[in-house]
């Protein structure tokens, strides 16, 4: 839905990816607000993905965290940053400020991540500042910086709308950016734009495209050096480009020539046909507007950085750099992941994208007046949490992210936080898996949620938007910025953190930016240094560089390199000699399968916020595996089924889902569920995560793994108003639903147990029950003043009960007799919308195949009959998929 702008909404950002949408929030007075998209955000332009459509369904304080806590009881503000101080005072002295350790997250605002970073690289001293950041695009600022001398994405959305040819690698943006998908879909709709895919999977991206080119894992570099070797053979080099303005070309041609020489070599490194290879060269060959978008299939490998310079080598080669159209663009995992690059959120980073050259650290010194200045880099996230399993780490503050489900080798990462003196957890929800850990001393501390900050994110156009508060705080909760620097006074560093707003933190952040900065650093923004805070609160969406000896210090620069210099000493980009692709871990006799890790459409990383939607939680309700059908066949597995998912560092039991979208030999499971969401579903946790050796990001897409089917006695599901905890020993899932919380388990006992097991729970409630034992079949509706309050279904362990026809009356105000008998008998009275295809506006599979079946024979006519695919676009690709068998019986 969009609507324009009005005195009566609030202007913000949505939360969730690196697009950074413009959203409109309309306050309801009692803790809610109507959501639509902004239509004068340069973003956006008013589109909103189904994540960002269902933003309001997320702003329950179910499970808030409102109040410090220190060691399970509750404390005063006081009480707990006294605790804090306290603690971190005491470690620096007996082991060294090198002991204490930040975990930060793209999803904190810039302001936030600003005084986070300042309090510990300038004033307590300790360089391990990382973030989940670290997980998503740190091989793409690694690329950058070997590529430009500085970590500088050098295009802007506008290029997506003048590229003739789009490359799209290692990214489903159909469902992980939607909004930035359609705008490709625009372009190929109105100028003929080309669209090619790579990815080992086919995703709904790659049903969409002209050309998918299947690659096997890891296989990248190979693709990209036999691409520049093409490019060199057939002159398509820019020899003056080349000359004038980079350096390192012929290096890297000879590498190149050593890892794919021939189109032949080519298809035998990448397990693509010669016929598929040769044709995306020749496109890339003859297009000049080219823009070749990467992503976390890119940066999600132990040879992230290399996938990452040998893209950029091509572009380099070719000139297609800076200009309209043309260009590598890496898209952004989260809101504000470019804002934690741009203040040294990473632990290779010092600040205002200075580094640890002696002359950069003494200006960051001599600005903060930093009395304990870091000199070098710290640990990365992986290296990081190794250190707290040696007990190197003493102290760890986690903000804004749940490491327990996002890291690899979770479990590890669990039993090492048990053994800290002092572990911090900067949080909103009291539920989550991190949350939950526990330290010799664990100190929870009630932070604000989204609609409840106020501040500046970047998204990965380099575009600052502001985050606007149009909510009021819960409880006790606090701005990150204002507990850190209450932290700070109470560590006697009370001159340097005496911010009163958001407005102020930012104006030091931009004048950082600036100090001393002769054009010799990219990030400069000094041209908002001296914004009063009421035009910091009216700020308008604005890309960097803003500096203030441009001719209009407030407008900013849409694209970079256009006059062919960079940051490097000489202003020469680089050509990246990269290494031959070689898997971390390849498959071994034990673990056969290789396993690539990712997102589905309408969840958000652990869920911590989808899992509140029931629009949101209806496409996808439980854990699953991807498996091609002929290894299906080979290790007994079924669809709808369950397997055990097997690797060197743990195993989950996952629902099977049959797709010949994978390719043989590989398998695909989401990461999004948590101990908080299921009992066996931690995906991440089964990954060794090998770090990339620039970067430091872990490879998440490459496991080697086993899987086994897993056989239960019994299968159902119960909805209820209030979530309910599972029998020990079951699996099970949960999930949001209109009305309240269904759990959909697996169990070994049968039907006439789990009816004993969960009829008790219903007690003073007018039971309505079907039992046949004998099959293996038991249901229960349970009424209070003639409302519905539970139903329970229990079947034979072969396959799962299907719930939307339970979903749609649970979900009605009144229940009619009809429903009644439905609950009991599974049999319906009426249609049901059938399971969501289209979460924007809650278009069933029913409905959509009953539309097609009507006649309608195009995405336009199935949309314009029943809405689906009408708003972001991401359902098209399964619509498109319906209609296909309809449209085959037409023509025949």
């Amino acid at each position: 839905m969009t609507v324009p702008a009005s005195d009566a909404v609030v202007k913000t950002t949505c939360p969730y990816c690196g697009v950074g949408c413009g959203v409109l929030a309309s306050p309801d007075g009692q803790g809610g607000a109507g959501i639509a998209g902004d239509t004068e955000h340069p973003a956006n332009f008013g589109r909103l993905c189904s994540k960002g459509s269902a933003l309001g369904e997320t702003l329950g304080f179910e499970d808030r965290l409102l109040h410090p806590i220190v060691d399970g009881a509750r404390v005063s503000w006081e009480g707990a940053l006294g605790t804090v101080a306290g603690g971190l005072k005491k470690i620096a002295e007996q082991h060294g400020p090198d002991s204490i350790a930040f975990y930060l997250s793209g999803q904190l605002l810039t302001e936030d991540y600003y005084v986070a970073n300042k309090l510990a690289k300038g004033f307590l001293g300790t360089p391990h500042v990382d973030t989940n950041s670290r997980l998503c695009m740190s091989s793409a600022v690694a690329a950058h910086r070997r590529a430009f001398g500085s970590d500088t994405v050098p295009g802007c959305y506008e290029d997506l709308d003048e590229a003739d040819l789009l490359v799209l690698v290692g990214s489903n943006t159909a469902w992980c950016h939607p909004i930035l998908y359609r705008r490709m879909a625009d372009a190929k709709a109105k100028r003929g734009t080309t669209i090619v895919t790579i990815d080992p999977r086919r995703t709904q991206t790659g049903e969409e495209a002209d050309l998918h080119l299947g690659l096997k894992p890891g296989s990248d570099t190979a693709l990209f050096s036999g691409l520049l070797v093409h490019l060199a053979g057939q002159g398509a080099v820019d020899r003056a480009y080349v000359a004038e303005h980079t350096a390192g070309f012929d290096a890297a041609l000879e590498r190149a020539l050593t890892i794919a020489p021939t189109i032949a070599a080519t298809a035998a490194a990448t397990g693509l046909s010669e016929a598929d290879v040769g044709r995306f060269f020749a496109l890339f060959t003859r297009t000049r507007r080219v823009v070749t978008c990467f992503s976390q299939g890119v940066n999600q490998s132990a040879q992230g950085t290399d996938k990452g310079n040998a893209i950029i080598n091509c572009h380099l080669a070719t000139g297609r750099i800076g200009q309209p159209g043309m260009g590598p663009f890496s898209l952004t995992g989260q809101p504000n992941a470019m804002g934690g690059r741009e203040v040294g959120g990473l632990a290779n980073m010092l600040a205002a994208h200075m580094h640890f050259d002696n002359h950069e650290v003494d200006k960051v010194r001599r600005f903060w007046s930093a009395p304990n200045i870091i000199t070098g880099e710290g640990m990365k996230a992986v290296a990081m949490f190794e250190a707290i399993a040696r007990g190197k780490i003493k102290a760890l503050w986690v903000m804004g992210t749940n490491p327990l489900v996002s890291m690899p080798r979770a479990d590890e990462i669990r039993a090492a936080i048990a053994g800290l003196d002092l572990y911090v957890v900067s949080e909103v929800l009291a539920t989550s898996d991190t949350a939950r850990a526990t330290a010799k001393k664990t100190v929870l501390l009630p932070a604000l949620a989204w609609g409840e900050k106020d501040g500046t994110v970047t998204n990965s156009e380099r575009r600052i938007s502001r985050q606007r508060r149009f909510l009021k705080a819960p409880g006790a909760a606090r701005a990150d910025w204002a507990i850190m620097s209450d932290v700070a006074k109470r560590l006697g560093h009370g001159a340097a953190f005496a911010y009163t707003s958001a407005a102020q933190i930012f104006r030091e952040h931009a004048a950082l930016s600036a100090f001393e900065n002769d054009g010799t650093r990219d990030f400069d923004i000094g041209g908002l240094a001296d914004l009063s805070d009421r035009a910091y609160d009216a700020t308008a969406p604005v890309q960097w560089p803003l500096t203030k000896r441009g001719p209009d210090p407030r407008k900013g620069r849409a694209r970079m390199f256009a006059d062919g210099r960079f940051y490097t000493f000489d202003k020469r980009a680089r050509f990246v000699a990269v290494q031959p692709p070689a898997l971390a871990q390849p498959a071994t006799a034990e673990h056969p399968l290789i396993l690539n890790t990712g997102r589905v459409r309408d969840h958000w990383h652990t869920m911590t916020r989808t899992g509140k939607s029931q629009r949101l939680s209806a496409h996808r309700a439980v854990p699953f595996v991807e498996i091609h059908p002929d290894d299906a066949a080979r290790y007994r597995l079924t669809e709808g089924g369950f397997a055990r998912v097997t690797t060197a560092n743990s195993s989950a039991i996952l629902e099977v889902t049959i797709s010949d979208g994978v390719r043989p030999g590989d398998i695909f499971a989401p990461m999004h569920w948590s101990d908080m969401t299921a009992s066996n579903g931690r995906v991440v946790a089964l990954v060794r995560g090998t770090p990339d050796p620039v970067s430091g990001q872990p490879e998440l897409k490459a496991t080697p793994a086993a899987m086994e089917p897993v056989a239960y006695r019994s299968r159902g599901y119960l909805l209820t108003r209030a979530a309910t905890a599972a029998p020990s020993g079951w699996w099970w899932t949960r999930a949001t639903v209109q009305g309240g919380s269904g759990l959909i388990f697996a169990t070994q006992d049968g039907s006439r147990e789990v009816a004993m097991a969960l009829r008790g729970l219903f007690p003073a409630h007018e039971l309505a029950e079907y039992s046949d034992h004998a099959r293996a079949l038991y249901r229960l509706a349970a009424y209070r003043d003639g409302r519905l309050m539970a139903c329970l279904a229990v079947e034979t362990g072969e396959r799962r009960p299907d719930w939307e026809l339970a979903k749609q009356v649970f979900a009605a105000p009144e229940i009619e007799a009809a429903d009644r008998r439905s609950l009991l008998s599974g049999r319906t009275q009426t249609a049901s919308a059938g399971p969501v295809i289209c979460a924007c506006h809650g278009v069933g599979l029913d409905v959509i195949t009953a539309t097609i079946a009507a006649g309608a024979g195009s995405v336009e006519q199935v949309g314009a009959a029943c809405k689906a695919g009408t708003n972001c676009g991401s359902c098209i690709p399964e619509i498109r998929k319906l209609l296909a068998p309809a449209l085959a019986r037409d023509a025949a």
